[in-house]
């Protein structure tokens, strides 16, 4: 008995003492327990934020493929009072990449809460860095498993509220409906498979048919604008279509009408459109028949009468001349006069002009007696004469 007195009374003394420190009494959350994590000599701290930390105590265990390597420190509300900030020592020999990840999981159906950290999955990202002391993880680098409660929830729900019970009614019905018709069964899912292999033959088309909806997308996407005044300005034009109403529906009415005329009318008439059509398909023929002869013929028509080679007989701009023969005998026995002599015939006197002469009551010219001038001579009096006339010489 006095044995026990005298370990009771430094075990008070002792707890006295720690009451009394500077610090204050925090319980046993600052007592290393026994069997803990070993964190060498050199040990780095570390810090995780969390979104939510559930139960977590200090000296919780951190684990790192299932191996304490370290405790839970402190547990400290973030500045955001939204997450919490977890505080952690890590033993020194455990080496971790700076984008490591902290996952808060359960060792057991009711067991305690450990952090547990881990290199970040290839699928993820390639692990880069070293995670040193006075590292951080980031809210988005942590996680955390689902509790015990939330599972039985989740379980709760589905068996009272997801139609479990309704499944006895649906597997009886499965089978009333399958018994019979196991052949147009098969047969479906052949077809399915059929369905599903032309698919895939048809991937190629699907994405562009995919991609140009997405285009299409953007493009409507681009025009929001445009489509949103459209669609607030539509309304004015709706309302004029409203008070028209009665003009339209008169418009379509009559245009019915119309139809029915148009319609009753090549009914009618139908065996004599097909008359005039018959008469003129011989027409038709020919000129098929003529083929390149016809464009050949219709250039005559411009030219007319003259044929089209006109152009090419007639130079320059003679085939437009206008020619003006004036029978003054005057002026024509002017025109001799000047001409000289006749070479052969000697000089042909001329009477002065009285007035308007009638030529054909003009004395004989006497011819005097003279050779008969030759072949040559008389040729050449011949052109001058004609020249003389003409108003010209030679």
């Amino acid at each position: 008995m006095k044995a026990r007195k005298a370990l009771v009374v430094p075990l008070l003394c002792v707890l006295a003492a720690a009451g009394c420190g500077t610090g204050g009494f925090s319980g046993l959350y600052n007592t290393p327990l026994p069997g803990g994590a070993d964190v060498g000599d050199h040990p780095y701290h570390l810090t995780a934020q969390f979104a939510d930390v559930l139960d977590l105590v200090p000296q919780a265990s951190v684990k790192v493929d299932d191996v304490a390597v370290g405790r839970v420190d402190k547990v400290d509300l973030a500045p955001d009072t939204r997450s919490a900030i977890v505080n952690m020592t890590v033993n020194g020999d455990v080496k971790l990449p700076g984008n490591a990840y902290a996952d808060l999981r359960q060792s057991s159906l009711l067991g305690e809460k450990f952090v547990e950290l881990c290199a970040p999955q290839q699928s993820q990202e390639a692990p880069a860095g070293t995670l040193a002391d006075g590292g951080s993880i980031p809210l988005s680098r942590t996680n955390r498993s689902p509790e015990v409660e939330e599972v039985l929830g989740a379980l709760s729900l589905l068996l009272n509220g997801g139609g479990i019970s309704q499944f006895s009614d649906i597997a009886r019905e499965l089978n009333k409906t399958l018994t019979g018709n196991e052949a147009d069964l098969r047969a479906l899912l052949s077809r399915v498979d059929q369905l599903a292999t032309e698919l895939d033959g048809q991937k190629g088309q699907i994405i562009r048919a995919i991609d140009g909806l997405n285009k299409l997308s953007s493009t409507l996407v681009s025009q929001t604008g445009n489509l949103s005044n459209a669609l607030q300005n539509l309304a004015p034009g709706l309302q004029v279509i409203n008070q028209q109403r009665d003009q339209l529906v008169g418009m379509l009415q009559s245009l019915d009408n119309l139809s029915g005329v148009a319609v009753n009318t090549i009914n009618q008439s139908r065996a004599q459109l097909v008359d005039d059509l018959r008469a003129l398909a011989p027409t038709l023929t020919k000129l098929a028949d003529a083929g390149t002869n016809l464009p050949i013929a219709l250039k005559i028509l411009p030219t007319y009468p003259l044929p089209d080679v006109a152009g090419d007989v007639v130079k320059g701009d003679y085939a437009n001349v206008k020619a003006r023969v004036d029978l003054d005998l005057d002026s024509i026995l002017k025109s001799i006069e000047n001409a000289g002599k006749i070479p052969g015939l000697g000089s042909i006197p001329v009477p002065a002009p009285t007035g308007s002469t009638n030529l054909l009551a003009l004395p004989p010219l006497p011819l005097p007696s003279v050779a008969p001038p030759s072949v040559t001579g008389l040729l050449d009096g011949v052109g001058g004469l004609l020249g003389s006339l003409l108003g010209g010489g030679h």
